[in-house]
């Protein structure tokens, strides 16, 4: 982003007032002399031709004049490192919108922590404005108005293209009409009496093109509750007119009560299209939920957890070419690799991969084996799954400085090499995902108040890239720095390429680089 610096207001002179002139004494004076006693109100400003050209219009060179204007608006062009660099007193950041291609944000009554973009009808890479995106999001309310929370079903629309000076020069000029829109937020609310830590949505496979898919929400509670709501007829109000929510439609489809803490990992399985979701609390355990009762939407837990974790389990993954296997990022340093059939509820992989925090995950859908997580001091980093088979790597010595000796099932934790780290952001990690449709993409969002996007395809050895926009300790593999104050979670729109929404301390972010 640019800083600008602020404004001097130029002085504005008082216009030339007209008057009468006296005429001068003597009325037999002939008419060229009676001529000369009127004054050219102009006849100071110049005394030849050659002389306007050079003064300009405002009686000054126009080198001059031009110089003073640059100076008024003076840009500082130095590309501003947030958490690096700081603002000088008058100074504020403000978005270099050449730089997007679409850029909204839009603000809720109390912030939410977590939130998931929901499929939609519209149609795959769709790229006409103006844009629309469906999505649930759960409130994080005043602890003494915990009553005020919500579980929110909004339908973002009028999403417009930035506008562009060049925009009557495209191809698309002719359409650019109706491209632009005022970006509206409708929502549909569904009362929950605790703050909402993590919140996943699953869409039910489509029975019939008549019948508007079911979609589900999974919700981990400040309460240590797993909710599960179906928001299908709430989706169902915003396009169908006459749509009517019943109460009992408020109200969760099952409760769920496995965990004895509180947690913040939730996702559900996408090769089970009947839904299958996992569960991790503060305590260090994962729980495993299913349909109990497909046809009345009741669900149910395994009584026995996966347990191995030491700290609490920060977030979960699985895999998405083998639906029995899952991933999971914990406090305790170690990300763990299991599988649901086994009886002993143990990891089949336990590797260490930080010596602090692992707060989020994120699982290629591309390239099945590389996984990315983001860690509590601001690292993140790629590992190659391929590498982490027992007996790979080194064995750690563990936090008390003793040689760690601890051995799972899968024959001893692991410590391999990242094929790829990072540790730009100057504050946690709160949020990671891959591009949907590029494998060499990821997003990132810090508790450093910047959500960046990386190319991971640029190669460190790449001489063009050595030097990145002049700034030091800057990776060639960063591509594009986006400011959002308190960012908590971000998402790829899988349908609409490019675009990334993230939520925030301030409410929702929508845009699209031209980066990506």
């Amino acid at each position: 982003m640019a800083k600008r610096a602020a404004e001097h207001e130029e002085a504005v002179k008082s216009p030339l007032k007209r008057g009468d002139r006296p005429l001068p004494s003597g009325a037999d004076k002939d008419a060229d002399n009676l001529n000369e006693g009127f004054e050219d109100e102009f006849e100071d400003e110049y005394e030849s031709e050659d002389e306007i050209f050079e003064a300009g219009v405002d009686g000054r060179p126009d080198t001059e004049r031009e110089a003073e204007e640059k100076d008024a608006m003076d840009v500082d062009q130095q590309t501003f490192m947030i958490g690096r660099n700081k603002l000088a007193a008058g100074e504020s950041l403000a978005p270099d919108t050449s730089a997007y291609e679409m850029l909204h944000t839009l603000s809720t009554t109390w912030p939410c922590l977590s939130f998931d973009i929901l499929p939609d009808e519209l149609g795959s890479a769709r790229k006409t404005y103006p844009a629309t995106i469906y999505a649930v999001a759960g409130t994080q309310a005043d602890s003494k108005r915990s009553r005020d929370n919500e579980l929110m079903v909004m339908k973002l629309s009028g999403l417009s293209r930035m506008e562009k000076l060049n925009d009557s020069d495209s191809e698309d000029s002719e359409d650019s009409g109706d491209e632009s829109a005022d970006p509206i937020l409708e929502t549909r609310s569904i009362p929950l009496s605790s703050t909402t830590n993590r919140i996943r949505a699953h869409r039910f496979p489509a029975s019939t093109s008549a019948i508007a898919p079911k979609t589900l929400t999974a919700i981990m509670t400040e309460s240590a509750d797993l909710l599960i709501h179906d928001i299908t007829p709430h989706l169902t109000s915003f396009d169908v007119p006459g749509t009517t929510i019943f109460p009992p439609q408020k109200q969760p489809v099952s409760t769920l009560k496995p965990h004895r803490s509180e947690g913040y990992a939730v996702a559900w399985s996408p090769l089970f299209p009947e839904g299958k979701l996992l569960s991790g609390d503060n305590d260090g355990k994962i729980f495993l939920s299913s349909p109990s009762d497909p046809g009345a939407g009741k669900w149910v837990s395994d009584t026995r957890p996966f347990t191995g974790h030491t700290g609490s389990v920060e977030d979960i993954a699985w895999s998405p070419n083998e639906r029995n296997v899952f991933a999971s990022a914990s406090s305790d340093g170690t990300v763990k690799v299991w599988d649901v059939r086994s009886k002993s509820r143990k990891p089949a992989v336990d590797a260490r991969v930080v010596d602090t925090d692992v707060n989020v995950l994120s699982w290629s859908k591309l390239t099945n084996h590389l996984l990315a997580t983001g860690a509590e001091d601001g690292s993140w980093a790629v590992w190659d799954l391929r590498q982490w088979k027992p007996g790979a790597g080194s064995t750690p010595a563990n936090p008390s400085g003793a040689s760690s000796s601890s051995a799972s099932n899968s024959g001893g934790r692991l410590r391999t090499t990242p094929v790829a780290s990072f540790a730009f952001h100057t504050d946690q990690i709160t949020s990671l995902e891959w591009h949907p449709t590029d494998d060499s993409i990821v997003a990132v969002a810090g508790g450093d108040n910047t959500l960046t996007l990386w190319d991971l395809a640029v190669e460190l050895d790449d001489e063009e890239s050595r030097d990145t926009a002049g700034v030091a300790d800057v990776p060639p593999q960063l591509l594009f720095v986006h400011y959002m104050e308190g960012v908590r979670e971000l998402h790829w729109h899988g349908q609409i390429p490019g675009v990334v929404v993230a939520t925030g301390s301030g409410g929702f972010g929508a845009f699209k680089t031209i980066s990506v």
